[in-house]
């Protein structure tokens, strides 16, 4: 029997290309899925998609990080579901560091898009999973969480901090039965870094939704996509500070 019949997911920000990647993994698990974001149109289109490759169920609903009041509608939908509920937090934003510099304004989009706003709607959805006994969550950190960066601090300093929150949310799931997996992963070819300097080792958006996947199976705490990212910033965390400060990476 497909276990995965009988689960629903809860995609957030599920226009990215890395949420995209990842919903149809699941659907054509059998899946239901709950594709939530800001483009209606693509989400519908998505949803379309989704049915076509097995999900048991797919909607799209309307989600904004800003806006607390597109949440419980999303909790409700979920719960009204039989089965295991499960959420992927694609959500984030991350304009240049220099537009933020020139305008601090932004940091707060940007700390309500990566962290404050996704950890509240998984403090509104954690009772759910509690009181059905399991369920998993998959957060998505960032490398850039691991230190700060004169290039991007900001963003990093709001992915660092959603990275703790999760930490502390697998800490208390699990005594439920739930699971918490952060995901941490480096560059990717999606619309938030095309375009962008000094890019390498660049993954598809399939890659990391496959090693998603398979660190849930596997109930992983904290997984870096590609994996070759755990030991690259193994290396950037142990440089001194002392000569940290002076580099330009």
């Amino acid at each position: 029997m497909n276990t995965a019949a009988n689960e629903t997911w809860i995609i957030l920000g599920a226009s990215s290309a890395m949420a995209r990647a990842f919903a149809r993994r699941v659907a054509a698990d059998g899946a239901a899925v709950l594709l939530c974001g800001r483009d209606a149109g693509d989400l519908a289109a998505q949803a379309a998609d989704c049915r076509l490759r097995g999900a048991s169920e797919a909607e799209a609903l309307a989600f904004e990080a800003r806006d607390p009041s597109t949440f419980a509608p999303v909790i409700d939908r979920a719960a009204g579901r039989e089965g295991r509920i499960n959420a992927a937090v694609f959500v984030g934003s991350m304009p240049p560091q220099a537009a933020i510099d020139a305008d601090p304004a932004l940091l707060d989009g940007v700390v309500a898009d990566s962290h404050t706003g996704p950890a509240r709607f998984l403090h509104m959805l954690a009772p759910l999973i509690e009181a059905r006994g399991g369920g998993t969550i998959v957060g998505l950190g960032s490398v850039a969480g691991d230190r700060g960066r004169l290039g991007n601090y900001v963003y990093g300093s709001a992915k660092a901090g959603f990275a703790t929150y999760l930490s502390g949310l697998r800490n208390r799931l699990g005594r439920a039965g739930g699971h918490v997996v952060t995901v941490k992963p480096g560059f990717v070819d999606t619309a938030m870094t095309w375009g962008l300097p000094g890019m390498f080792l660049v993954a598809s958006p399939e890659t990391v939704a496959d090693d998603i996947l398979r660190a849930v199976r596997r109930r992983r705490n904290v997984i870096y996509t590609p994996f070759f990212w755990r030991y690259i910033m193994l290396v950037i965390r142990h440089i001194p500070e002392t000569v940290f400060k002076r580099m330009r990476i």
